[in-house]
């Protein structure tokens, strides 16, 4: 009966969502959390494209937590990474790509077909300052149609000021 138990422990544990893991996470002070409703991220003086309209349009709404390492207390946030990282390492999070640099460590993943993405996830973390997931939730949204919002960052019309405090956080 006990070794029952402990695999459908096991099991619930392994099949628990990223959506599941941020409610949890909603009242636990340890991390910081922003819910920013897409039509926020349109600048004041935005010029976009009418496509670039259209694949703004196709998000809905991005969920940003972090989890900042406070006093150098690691040890709940390896614990809080490793949830994290056996959360996406689940067959429907599907790996777009993975970024390293000397200090920090991002995957992009994503849920839905190749061609009708639901939810694009940005799971970054760093062993000494903290760990960041920016959640794009959304419909039938492309990731060539992502590349060419990103264009739009750069060029400024995307109003990404809203995400500034979270860069904030992991300053030295």
């Amino acid at each position: 009966m006990a070794l029952a138990l402990g695999l459908a422990a096991l099991t619930s544990c392994s099949d628990k969502s990223l959506q599941k893991y941020l409610v949890e996470k909603q009242d636990d002070d340890k991390f910081v959390k922003m819910d920013i409703a897409a039509s926020l991220l349109q600048g004041k003086n935005s010029s976009f494209t009418q496509e670039e309209k259209d694949v703004l349009n196709t998000i809905k709404k991005v969920n940003v937590v972090a989890y900042p390492i406070a006093d150098g207390d690691t040890a709940d946030y390896e614990k809080e990474r490793e949830e994290l990282k056996a959360i996406l390492a689940q067959e429907k999070y599907k790996e777009l790509t993975r970024f390293k640099s000397n200090e920090w460590n991002a995957s992009l993943k994503y849920t839905g077909e190749e061609d009708a993405i639901d939810e694009v996830i940005v799971f970054a973390s760093d062993d000494s300052r903290g760990f960041a997931v920016f959640r794009l939730l959304g419909e039938n949204m492309r990731p060539d149609q992502m590349l060419k919002l990103m264009e739009s960052a750069e060029r400024g019309d995307l109003d990404i000021s809203k995400l500034e405090g979270f860069g904030k956080i992991f300053k030295d």
